[in-house]
């Protein structure tokens, strides 16, 4: 014996509410500031002493890269 399937008496509902939380565009904007103040901020951070081929290599991309 099949079960009877309810047909649907109204067409689904074209204006469904998708609002968002506040927060949920606050928290990514958020986070992309902080990042890109982390990127643009000033150059405190000193390297730690290593490997010379490795900060000379890096010296000579940020020449090839200010060309």
């Amino acid at each position: 014996m099949a079960a009877r399937a309810h047909p649907r008496t109204s067409p689904p509902a074209s204006g469904i509410d998708t609002r968002l939380p506040w927060w949920a565009l606050a928290l990514p904007a958020l986070a992309f500031a902080v990042l890109l103040l982390l990127i643009a901020g000033p150059g405190e951070a000193h390297a730690a002493p290593g490997d010379p081929a490795v900060a000379h290599f890096v010296e000579r991309i940020q020449q090839t890269l200010s060309h």
